[in-house]
């Protein structure tokens, strides 16, 4: 007796054609949605109609994973921290000018602020303000600790290469910044959304977890910028195991809030700091602009 198989449907080339166009149209719970404007209903849903039409990013980023986007100045970008557990870990560097990028050092030092929140600007190694947090119902952040690294993760989980199952947060960024024409020597500390530290008296760090589902960030651009992120574990993460959410994020073309900002009807008056932070970068435009 002969025992016959029936050849797998990709066996050829028209076959495995035919099969991957049978996957066009269809969707994961994690991935980018292009034309963002096709961004199901599930991320969108609480976004105003206007920001809807001006949709230039609609992504759901897994735990573990990446991700990167040249966004243009104006644009407001929301994080949303849906299922509670997500740790995204971010890198801004300036477009056309890539040397130029945030510096977490003077985010926390020029404002005189340790802990962002809205309000909170975010400056580049030149002075100058790359981009406000404009809204934020977490307030659970970190400008302080930095990413998880590749001897970390390996201690701690027993791997942390990118493509392992506990991928570090600089691994992941570096990933990223490559992807973009940048370096291992370009990926600078990083700031951590949605999981937050406190500074006690002694000057210990202590880990104070998330704000928990449905926790939300907007980040308005004040420059064209690259926007890195890694959805990873943080480093003083007290959980033995590897284990965190995706994020949703979604950006949206919004020049109008520019002027709101600068006019303190967005998020208050500016600081002192911060509004010279916006002169040094408005300076900067003109001067560019003249060329």
């Amino acid at each position: 007796m002969t025992l016959t198989t029936e050849a797998p449907a990709t066996a050829t080339t028209a076959g495995a054609r035919a099969h991957a166009r049978e996957q066009h149209g269809s969707a994961a719970d994690t991935m980018r949605h292009i034309p963002a404007t096709s961004a199901p209903e599930r991320l969108t849903a609480d976004l105003p109609d206007s920001a809807k039409e001006h949709l230039s990013w609609a992504e759901s980023v897994a735990f573990g994973r990446y991700t990167a986007l040249t966004l243009a100045r104006g644009s407001r970008i929301r994080l949303t921290d849906t299922e509670g557990d997500a740790c995204v870990h971010v890198l801004l560097y300036r477009t056309g000018a890539l040397h130029e990028r945030l510096n977490v050092a003077d985010t926390v030092k020029v404002p005189w602020q340790a802990y962002p929140t809205a309000g909170h600007p975010l400056l580049s190694d030149a002075g100058r303000l790359m981009a406000t947090i404009v809204a934020d119902t977490s307030a659970s952040h970190d400008a302080l600790t930095g990413a998880t690294t590749l001897v970390g993760n390996t201690t701690r989980y027993g791997a942390g290469t990118a493509h392992s199952s506990s991928p570090a947060g600089r691994e992941l960024l570096t990933l990223g910044a490559l992807k973009q024409g940048l370096g291992v020597r370009d990926v600078a500390p990083s700031m951590s959304l949605f999981k937050g530290i406190r500074v006690d008296p002694d000057g210990g760090i202590r880990f104070t977890g998330g704000a928990g589902p449905g926790a939300a960030v907007d980040i308005l651009l004040q420059m064209d910028a690259v926007l890195v992120l890694a959805n990873t574990a943080h480093p003083l993460d007290p959980r033995p195991a590897f284990t965190g959410t995706a994020v949703d994020v979604l950006a949206w073309h919004a020049p109008e809030d520019l002027d709101l900002l600068a006019a303190g009807h967005l998020v208050g008056p500016l600081t002192p700091e911060h509004r010279q932070a916006l002169n040094n970068t408005n300076h900067d435009l003109t001067a560019r602009n003249a060329r």
